[in-house]
């Protein structure tokens, strides 16, 4: 019989599962089904079994309970006294009466805040180039007030069909949608990455916030959060092409804080560490993958929730006294 101090459930993190004697073998089994190694178990201590499951989708029927019934001995644990992950608390009312516009809100971190904007009141405007993922989305939340647009950032036509959506009103925006590299350094870099990279995490992120501006400046309030990067602080995350876009967004975030303050804009920056969002480049660069891997950085995945927490701070009244600033949310990842 396990002690019940042990018991474990599905929201128990992985660190919790590896500590136990039996957790620790339920743990080396999925990494090794799923190629992970030692680091990038221990980069998931805090993300919570029941997400790593299912991290790729849905996991079989009946797979969570079957391990939280071995892990126990056959024990039913009691959720007041198992060891669990982090959970958003949501407020209510937070964004009641505002229209938030919320890029790549169809999966990952887009989708955690747009998600939270809804359920604390706000009417979201959810853009996505995946029109069947931002269905899905749509769908999952039944009862909030969420309008899907499936646009392209990059287009001038997909900006028209958002700010159409807006109906002439933007309190918040959130350029969440982004691009990965392929880990090519300078003497490496193809142009093709280069375009596909800046058109989107940077060129994209200016035409729409160029559009959006003007709504906040006539309501003379309103609140830009852009998502930068691990790769805006250090050179050791990324390729050439996202560490310098990243770095772009830092210099647009700033500047537009300081040209839009007297008009009650607020533009602020959060820089995620490693998140469990499912985003991996393709193939990438032999070079770049073999130098990035010398940089080991401790800290923690986060999941998604996390960073919408940050995120949803800087949009909300609540982050009133903070312009201009870069927001490191990545578990002190930035101090390895």
């Amino acid at each position: 019989m396990t002690d019940e101090l042990t018991l474990l459930n599905g929201d128990s993190p992985i660190g919790a599962w590896q500590a136990h004697p039996i957790g620790a073998q339920i743990i080396a089994g999925i990494a090794a089904q799923g190629g992970m190694n030692e680091q990038a178990i221990r980069l998931m201590r805090n993300i919570p079994l029941e997400r790593l499951i299912n991290a790729n989708g849905t996991a079989p029927e009946g797979l969570l309970d079957s391990l939280v019934a071995k892990v126990n001995s056959g024990q039913t644990p009691d959720p007041d006294a198992v060891p669990t992950s982090w959970a958003e608390k949501i407020t209510p009312g937070r964004f009641a009466g505002e229209t938030v516009i919320v890029t790549g809100a169809a999966s990952g971190i887009g989708r955690a805040v747009a998600s939270r904007v809804a359920r604390e009141g706000g009417r979201v405007i959810a853009v996505d180039v995946s029109e069947a993922r931002l269905d899905s989305f749509v769908a999952s939340l039944p009862d909030a007030s969420i309008t899907g647009v499936a646009a392209d950032i990059t287009s001038a036509e997909g900006i028209d069909r958002i700010l159409a959506a807006t109906g002439g009103r933007a309190d918040g925006l959130a350029n969440v949608a982004g691009l990965l590299d392929d880990f090519s350094p300078i003497h490496e870099v193809p142009d093709a990455v280069l375009e596909r990279v800046f058109n989107v995490n940077v060129f994209g992120l200016i035409r729409l916030t160029r559009a959006v501006v003007p709504l906040m400046m006539e309501r003379r309030s309103g609140s830009i959060v852009n998502i930068a990067s691990e790769a805006a602080l250090r050179g050791s995350s990324a390729g050439l092409a996202y560490t310098a876009s990243k770095n772009a967004v830092v210099g647009i975030t700033k500047n537009t804080a300081f040209m839009y303050e007297q008009y009650g804009i607020r533009s602020n920056a959060v820089a995620p560490g490693g998140t469990l969002t499912g985003m991996r480049p393709g193939n990438v660069s032999e070079f770049g993958q073999e130098r990035l891997n010398t940089h080991v950085a401790d800290a923690p995945l986060a999941l998604p929730e996390a960073l919408a927490a940050s995120i949803t701070f800087l949009l909300s009244s609540d982050g009133v006294n903070v312009n201009g600033a870069v927001l490191p949310s990545d578990g002190g990842e930035s101090i390895f």
